[in-house]
């Protein structure tokens, strides 16, 4: 049966990279079958000091291509290839820590003793796989992303299924072959390409699973997680605003070039990307006025290209939608003082705001583009509330040299992690 095919294109270029062929249903459940039988399979099963020499030999496999791999990043998803070489050694050092933490992990003892009922006795606890784990990743980290969801599975001696973006899949397969290539048994690791929604659907629900890892939209995310067999267990990243703040006692020689990769990197197409700044009115006019020279400047194009700073966006779509939001919020009365409008291609110009509306949609939803805005504040205590005023945040920065004010958006962001005088991304 002649299943369809998928064809990877290159957003710098539109032009096609290579075509694959895709998994139906039949396919990718099977996959999950023979994972599955894998594990349940006792005399396939990998020792732990198999399992770290299959690592040692990946990790010296991947660090002989990192260039290789980087430019295969660049490629198929657009990151500048000066980001694309942080992101393989990145993605490197990912298997260099799973091999270090399963080394070194193997189990605790707890003396007891508290009690008379307990005395001269300990309890000891030991780490074991749970099942297959099933990975469904995300295009804007197309290498390191896949090493966090599989490389820990794998080491603890878990079978693994990854599904990874269609629009990204080359990094993955790329990944895959260098693990089998590091002696790491067929139907261990194993990628499933396919743009089906049903078939992903499928694999989702399917009762072979132990474990599920998704990257992607909060939307899908959760829709996803409801058509898990019941006892499967799931960890959903997904996407946010982070927001920053910066005080009257920011340093801007430091904060400016913060503000600037934390807003731009990658074009701006990751969940950590600076999409709300929250200035000072003291400071407000020479923010803007120092951002918008360093946005102007800013080289964009092809990603392959070692000094472009700013790429592509990964799909044309997104140039519609984003150039769409900025209109809106110009109409409302916002002002774009850098760019705001495509420049052919997937490119859209690194555009630099103010005046945004609360309620426009630059300001409620993340834009996932080059688009930056700047608000003006005169209370700390209003920057962090309107810094707030959204459902997801993983990451959020002040930029400030004063402990108090540190210490206060510490506890009153509503995010996971606070960056200090360092931008979110």
């Amino acid at each position: 049966m002649n299943r369809a095919r998928l064809h990877v294109t290159n957003p710098s270029t539109g032009e096609t990279i290579r075509e694959l062929p895709t998994d139906d249903r039949e396919a990718a459940l099977g996959k999950l079958d023979a994972a599955w039988a894998c594990f349940h399979d006792r005399s396939q099963a990998l020792a732990l000091h198999e399992r770290i020499e299959i690592l040692e030999r990946l990790h010296a496999l991947m660090t002989s291509e990192e260039q290789a791999l980087a430019e295969l990043i660049a490629l198929e998803g657009g990151k500048p290839l000066q980001d694309a070489l942080v992101e393989a050694s990145r993605a490197t050092a990912g298997v260099r820590i799973a091999i270090n933490v399963i080394s070194e992990d193997l189990g605790t003892v707890i003396p007891l003793g508290h009690r008379a009922a307990s005395a001269g006795r300990s309890n000891f606890t030991r780490k074991f796989s749970r099942g297959v784990v099933l990975a469904f990743s995300a295009f804007n980290h197309p290498l390191n992303l896949i090493v966090h969801q599989i490389i820990p599975a794998f080491a603890t001696g878990s079978p693994c299924v990854v599904k990874p973006a269609p629009d990204t899949p080359l990094s993955c397969l790329r990944l895959v072959e260098l693990m089998h290539a590091a002696g790491v048994p067929r139907d261990y690791v194993q990628a499933s390409v396919s743009e089906d929604l049903e078939v992903a659907a499928a694999m989702v629900a399917s009762d072979r699973i132990a474990f599920f890892s998704f990257i992607g939209s909060a939307r899908v995310g959760w829709m996803l997680r409801g058509q898990l067999h019941p006892g499967v267990r799931c960890a959903l990243e997904h996407g946010g605003v982070a927001p920053a703040i910066v005080t009257p006692s920011a340093n801007l020689d430091l904060a400016v070039p913060s503000i600037i990769k934390g807003g731009y990197y990658h074009a701006g197409q990751v969940c950590v990307s600076t999409q709300r700044v929250y200035a000072h009115g003291s400071v407000f006019e020479a923010l803007v006025e120092r951002l918008s020279a360093r946005v102007g400047a800013l080289k964009v194009g092809d990603a392959s290209d070692a000094a472009t700073e700013v790429g592509p966006l990964i799909r044309a779509a997104e140039v519609d939608r984003i150039e769409s939001w900025v209109e809106e919020a110009v109409q409302a009365g916002a002002k774009a003082v850098v760019g705001g409008a495509r420049s052919g291609g997937n490119f859209f110009k690194p555009t630099l705001m103010t005046g945004v509306p609360a309620d426009a949609k630059l300001s409620t939803q993340e834009v996932f583009g080059p688009v930056v805005c700047v608000y003006a504040y005169d209370e700390l205590d209003a920057a962090l509330a309107a810094a707030n005023v959204h459902p997801h945040a993983f990451q959020a920065a002040i930029y400030t040299q004063e402990l108090d004010d540190m210490l206060r958006a510490f506890e009153a962001f509503d995010a996971s992690a606070v960056m200090v005088n360092d931008h979110s991304a």
